[in-house]
């Protein structure tokens, strides 16, 4: 495939869905990483796309009908630094002695990581943090069973009852938000989140600036059951605005970037 033609289909791939990753399409193209690279680079260049950490994402305002969940593995080493800067941020909120749940999803697997060695109990059905806590953490640790979904790296069981607990908190990730809340694309994790706010207190979201630019197709949450979002400072003045119009608790998470 020619660089023209690489760089259309970057481009269309684009008006799918906000994001794609250098090594997504190291693979699809069966190229370099460098050559990815000087891809990314022209796109960005000629005004066609934007240059992010990791890959290249639509222009703002771009057509956006879709959203595509990439496997934790890869989202995992995504916006690392936006990640990590929120998942300190929601540490402040967790209460020691508390029962919390953390979902699955690379964002909440960061705050997972900074509470690890916290005095809290964690219920989770993400297979990678709970191996994470296992292996390197001291605090109550409680797995939710079930089939795996292995991209995500998530455990459910949709014939499974209620569970028998009350939480303080449930710590949810989103692959997208929009205008009337927290959006997904897989019908069994928009239960999942339903099922577990049902058993909490207290709602935080936990999502990085890039998934106001994401429109999956489901309603997994609306904003009316949210007690707190916790995003980074690339949330754009536009996104604010919609959150406060929505009456959303919000929390700016800053980045070193950010705060340079």
């Amino acid at each position: 495939m020619s660089e023209s033609q690489r760089h259309e289909t970057i481009a269309q791939l684009l008006t799918e869905r906000a994001f794609a990753s250098a090594k997504e399409l190291q693979l699809m193209f069966k190229v370099s990483a460098a050559t990815i690279r000087r891809d990314i680079d022209k796109l960005d260049e000629a005004g066609l796309a934007q240059k992010v950490h990791g890959g290249i994402a639509a222009l703002d305002g771009a057509t956006r009908p879709r959203a595509v969940s990439l496997p934790f593995i890869e989202n995992r080493d995504i916006a690392v630094e936006a990640k990590t800067a929120i998942a300190h941020e929601a540490g402040k909120l967790v209460r020691d002695g508390s029962l919390i749940i953390v979902h699955g999803g690379s964002t909440c697997f960061r705050f997972g990581q900074h509470i690890a060695n916290r005095n809290v109990r964690v219920f989770t059905n993400s297979m990678p943090l709970a191996g994470y806590l296992s292996e390197h953490g001291t605090c109550q640790l409680t797995v939710g069973g079930g089939d795996l979904h292995r991209e995500p790296g998530i455990l459910y069981d949709p014939a499974r009852g209620s569970y028998e607990f009350y939480a303080s908190q449930f710590f949810v990730g989103a692959l997208g938000v929009g205008t009337d809340g927290l959006l997904e694309s897989h019908p069994l994790l928009v239960r999942f989140i339903n099922d577990m706010c049902d058993l909490s207190n207290e709602i935080v979201v936990l999502v990085d600036s890039r998934k106001f630019r994401e429109r999956p197709p489901k309603l997994a949450l609306p904003f009316s059951r949210v007690t707190r979002l916790i995003t980074d400072d690339g949330l754009s003045d536009r996104d604010a605005a919609m959150l406060n119009d929505q009456g959303v608790t919000f929390t700016v998470a800053q980045t070193k970037a950010g705060a340079a």
